[in-house]
């Protein structure tokens, strides 16, 4: 494995001159880079990128899909020491320009496809936006802003490294926290944050050169910047990039491309799982999967049906990576035990650790500098409230074990308090997830006449399935406490994600009860007690 300086820039230069040849990614497209070909590129636009009249330590947003302009894009703002503000590419409208504007962004990469999206959002409201650079061959002409094309300004930079560089401890990018449940906050994170959490993943899935590592996840997110791309840059291996996941076609593009792991959400596994099953399922070389949550519903027969091994964690954007459940010591429905990077507990509201089987917050810290990030970018009291008692607050509700493992319940905010009783909506959720004819479900509490909340989920069936509500009461009745036993449900064709595959719940909540909820009080439908 890589041991040198733990920068992106330091690496690539590294890898480059080892072996300027040996091909880093491919993408959907069949397009290629290969280290030589990319520290050039990345010398180039950031000479071009500074030429603009931009400064070290200045924002820049970058807006694509994953793709060999976002790889080039990439290494040459780290080269410029130039700061990255990934940009989901579903954002419009006020969350883009909030994100634009709190970050203080000089320049946007973009591609034609969200240009109107940067038009309707510049001007006035974000003063310091100046450029746009696009992908393409149309120049773009925007209103007060000045218009560049990515290829044009490669081709204009100069093969001379610039002066400043960023070190280890350097914040090199804001990434903006998911939004599920609102107005995202943009964690500043350094180089070393990075390389700790991609070591964890290399030292883990015990990754070398003969590896092929998959994602389908988008370069906006951590997951398949730092644990695909810089995870295959520090073992040699190399690494396959996707813009979209296919459920139906995920293992011929591990059989065509020779993948031998890949990265998961849990939803990811329980779409996998869910295709008919085919005589070939075990006919792949992948041996084994990164990330979380792997279903304790499906994992071992997952497992089983596709021949390989799940490697499940618990972490976020703030702190990378801080329990991992291991193949050697893996325990189902646990996410693992702490790596030697982080300090974790569980604690009671007020800050008291928890003992083993009691729920309470999961707090971390870490045991090394810069391991974590280093603030939420101009939200002070939101940082300092995270940091309350020496301890970051994750906002995830767990618990552990007698044995120390650590288990993840839910988001504290996902937790529903109704008649004087905590609620775990995960919990809940799956209960509904296993009736059969659902495919995937939400829960989450809605306000009450009675004051706390009452229990509302949407479901999505599964194709041809006709589902009735009090059937599936009556189901639930039976495997969950009275208390837990929705008030309302409704249905429908899919759950509002975003591009992580994560529930988008506060789009739920807003919508709320609709008229086509079905109300259980109304409909006169008893729950018993005890």
């Amino acid at each position: 494995m890589y041991t040198g300086e733990s920068t992106i820039d330091a690496i690539l230069t590294a890898r480059a001159a080892q072996d300027p040849d040996r091909r880093l990614i491919r993408f959907q497209d069949d397009t290629s880079l290969t280290y030589g070909a990319l520290d050039l590129d990345a010398t180039r636009l950031a000479d071009a990128l500074l030429a603009l009249g931009l400064a070290p330590g200045d924002k820049v947003a970058v807006m694509l899909a994953n793709g060999p302009e976002y790889l080039r894009t990439w290494m040459a703002l780290t080269r410029a020491a130039l700061i990255e503000v990934p940009l989901n590419t579903g954002l419009k409208g006020d969350l883009l320009a909030h994100q634009l504007r709190l970050a203080e962004c000089r320049a946007v990469v973009t591609a034609p496809d969200w240009l109107e999206r940067i038009e309707a959002v510049a001007g006035e409201d974000l003063p310091l936006l100046k450029h746009v650079v696009l992908t393409g061959r149309a120049a773009p002409s925007l209103r007060g802003l000045a218009g560049h094309l990515l290829d044009d300004l490669a081709a204009s930079g100069r093969e001379v490294r610039p002066a400043k560089r960023q070190g280890p401890n350097d914040a090199t990018v804001i990434l903006f926290t998911s939004g599920t449940t609102g107005p995202s906050k943009g964690a500043v994170l350094s180089h070393h944050s990075h390389f700790e959490m991609a070591k964890i993943c290399v030292r883990a899935m015990e990754y070398g050169p003969d590896d092929v590592l998959f994602s389908a996840f988008p370069l906006f997110h951590a997951n398949a910047r730092y644990l695909t791309v810089l995870a295959a840059m520090l073992a040699d291996a190399e690494a396959v990039l996707h813009s979209r996941f296919s459920a139906s076609g995920f293992w011929d593009i591990c059989r065509r491309e020779g993948v031998t792991a890949f990265n998961y959400m849990g939803a990811l596994l329980m779409m996998l799982q869910k295709q008919p099953p085919r005589a070939d399922d075990t006919n792949n070389l992948v041996r084994r999967g990164y990330g979380a949550p792997a279903p304790a519903t499906i994992c071992r027969e997952f497992e089983a049906r596709f021949g390989l091994r799940l490697i499940e964690v618990y972490g976020s954007t703030e702190l990378g990576t801080v329990t991992i459940n291991t193949v050697e010591g893996f325990r189902l429905g646990s996410c693992g035990k702490p790596v030697p990077l982080y300090q974790v507990e569980i604690q009671d509201e007020e800050g008291r650790p928890c003992p083993p089987g009691v729920d309470g917050e999961i707090v971390a810290r870490p045991r090394e500098p810069d391991a974590m990030f280093k603030e939420y970018y101009r939200m002070p009291e939101a940082t300092v409230k995270a940091f309350r008692n020496l301890w970051f607050h994750t906002g995830d509700r767990g618990r552990t074990d007698e044995d120390g493992y650590f288990y993840y319940v839910d988001r504290m905010k996902d937790a529903i308090r109704r008649r004087g009783e905590n609620i775990s909506s995960w919990e809940v959720e799956k209960v509904i997830d296993r009736i059969e004819g659902v495919q995937e479900s939400a829960v989450f509490g809605v306000p009450s006449e009675l004051s706390e909340e009452e229990v509302m989920t949407v479901i999505v069936a599964k194709p041809g399935v006709s589902l009735q509500p009090a059937a599936i009461l009556d189901q639930l009745q039976e495997r969950l406490p009275w208390f837990a036993v929705p008030r309302y449900v409704r249905f429908a064709a899919a759950l509002p994600k975003n591009t992580s595959e994560r529930i988008e719940k506060y789009k739920l909540r807003e919508d709320g009860v609709t008229a086509d909820t079905w109300d259980r009080d109304e409909a006169g439908y008893e729950v018993r007690r005890g």
